[in-house]
């Protein structure tokens, strides 16, 4: 993979270049993991400008993260809002990911981290289709993972924190080496919670249903999605899930900001459904780039324009 590269990054309030964002190797959170991130898309619209998808969505999970893991971001929504469009502008993206993070800073080491500051960045950079292109249309492969999702009493299922994102990379990374492209992790009862890093669904009988939140991540996509489906008049339920459903499911997506809606078409070297791109996962992934691309005036309210 190429790697990651632009010309201005906002750090603590400041517009810096790229290369100068760079942080003392004794920052707390490189250390102990406890950090809290977001993941924003930035779409070009059909009319020819740019507008980031669900912004207030993200800032508000940000400072909710923040907030669950007793950490107080030294900026107002405002602000963080603000440089979100700052770094695409200066970085000349008329689409892109952007990546805010508020992370504790050098000071103390040990588990308390006591009064190091708080610091925050806000990072954009342009990112293509997250499982691939060729993945969106035919399909990727899974496996069940041997990693159990984390328990919501073991670590706090509603923040978006950095070190929670370790059990994802065990989970992707055994997956790639055994030749599938994404894993799906179970949670302590076995229950399906989520992939490494989306949401679940499955589509039978052109029921849709969905993990409830438990034990995964409140997706911004995956709202978005359930919304859509609604207003197709595709039932949504949201129930658990066992692992032999998902084998015998007609279809099974994956919703996430970076992975968008993408279909699944091999789960534990079981075929779903025909073993291609569903009819219902189709017309979603339809309705979803209608809305962000601005096409469905319905769902405007969700574009903020730069």
């Amino acid at each position: 993979m190429a790697r990651i590269h632009g010309q201005r990054i906002w750090l603590d309030g400041r517009m810096i270049p790229w290369d100068e964002a760079r942080v003392h190797v004794l920052t707390h959170t490189l250390h102990y993991g406890l950090g809290v991130f977001e993941g924003i898309r930035c779409y070009r619209t059909d009319d020819g400008r740019s507008a980031v998808f669900r912004l207030p969505e993200h800032v508000r999970r940000l400072f909710e993260s923040a907030h669950i893991n007793l950490m107080s971001i030294p900026f107002s929504r405002e602000t963080v809002t603000q440089a979100v469009g700052d770094a695409l502008r200066e970085n000349g993206l008329a689409e892109g990911y952007i990546r805010p993070l508020a992370f504790i800073g050098d000071g103390v080491m040990g588990l308390n981290p006591a009064d190091n500051p708080v610091r925050v960045a806000v990072i954009a950079w342009a990112w293509g289709k997250y499982l691939g292109e060729e993945g969106m249309e035919v399909g990727i492969r899974c496996r069940v993972s041997s990693f159990t999702r984390h328990h919501v009493n073991a670590k706090m299922a509603k923040g978006k924190t950095c070190g929670d994102y370790v059990n994802s990379i065990l989970a992707k990374r055994e997956a790639l080496l055994d030749g599938y492209d994404e894993a799906i992790l179970l949670d302590t009862q076995g229950l399906v919670a989520e992939a490494s890093g989306e949401n679940i669904f499955t589509v039978s009988g052109g029921v849709l249903r969905t993990p409830p939140l438990h034990t995964v991540l409140g997706g911004i996509t995956r709202a978005t999605v359930i919304e859509l489906a609604r207003d197709e008049g595709i039932p949504v339920h949201e129930s658990t899930i066992t692992r032999d459903e998902l084998y015998v499911a007609d279809e099974v997506f994956l919703t996430g900001t970076a992975a968008e809606v993408t279909p699944i078409r091999e789960i534990d070297r079981r075929t779903i459904g025909q073993g291609s791109r569903g009819p219902v996962t189709k017309a979603l992934q339809a309705a979803f780039f209608d809305a962000v691309t601005g096409r469905e005036g319905k769902y405007e309210r969700w574009l903020t324009y730069l």
